[in-house]
């Protein structure tokens, strides 16, 4: 029988690399992800309890920034993973049918850059976000810089990869979530149109924005009271902002 829900997309095959101590301590707490290898200096392996299944190599910081793109900030560690196991819609919706919760949902619309959707993740988190939905072809794979962005908090926040964004917003509204997109030409601010019910935050990217089809899957579009000294908001702050909003509403 066909699983019901709106299906998640084809995960990632190549193993990313992640750098630096809360990218690779959540990776080692969280028990839904593999960890292959890793590479460290004696002083940070001394810190941690590896599992003994787990091939350990020494190295000095040279060899490790070796391994990691740059000058990318490694403090020491450096591991090999397998991505995350996909995530169904439709599972990650039933999680949050209890009565009363109120958690919100964050839809990311095109946001590619890994910094920023690490930078949502962590804030999605921070004020306990159901988990956040995001185009499988328009978002960065799990990466160092992702992971390193996230501050361990790729390992804790469910995070949907979807084919279609349009019909993924069709089966959120059906979960009774009121779609609320971001933009700066809309005329209600986000305290004024998001009402009590459960939130789903749509953003786009910075730029062009949300595209046309997805502001037209959102119940309601709203903007942030910022200054006119500023344009707009970088999405992950944007997404911060909002969030708190959400979270704080009396």
């Amino acid at each position: 029988m066909a699983r019901k829900g709106h299906r998640p997309s084809k995960a990632p095959t190549s193993r990313p690399r992640f750098y630096g101590r809360h990218a690779v301590l959540a990776a080692l707490a969280n028990p839904e992800r593999t960890v292959r290898k890793i590479w460290g200096t004696r002083e940070a392996l001394a810190e941690l309890d590896i599992p003994s299944t787990i091939p350990i190599t020494f190295a000095d910081a040279a060899d490790l920034g070796r391994l990691v793109p740059g000058d990318a900030p490694h403090q020491g560690l450096v591991a090999e993973v397998d991505p995350l196991e996909e995530i169904w819609l439709g599972d990650l919706l039933a999680q949050g049918k209890e009565e009363g919760d109120q958690r919100p949902l964050v839809v990311l619309d095109q946001v590619t850059d890994p910094h920023n959707v690490g930078a949502v993740l962590r804030s999605a988190a921070a004020f306990d976000a159901l988990g956040i939905v995001t185009q499988d072809r328009h978002a960065p794979p799990e990466s160092g810089a992702l992971a390193r962005a996230a501050s361990g908090t790729l390992e804790t926040v469910p995070w949907v990869r979807v084919v279609n964004l349009a019909r993924a917003l069709e089966e959120i509204a059906e979960a009774g979530f009121w779609r609320v997109g971001l933009t700066g030409h809309a005329e209600g601010t986000l305290g004024e149109v998001m009402g009590q019910g459960r939130i789903a935050l749509v953003l786009g990217a910075e730029g062009e924005g949300m595209r046309q089809n997805t502001e037209s899957h959102c119940d309601q579009l709203a903007r942030l009271p910022i200054s006119d000294k500023v344009e707009s908001l970088n999405v992950s702050n944007a997404a911060a902002v909002a969030l708190y909003a959400i979270a704080a509403r009396g």
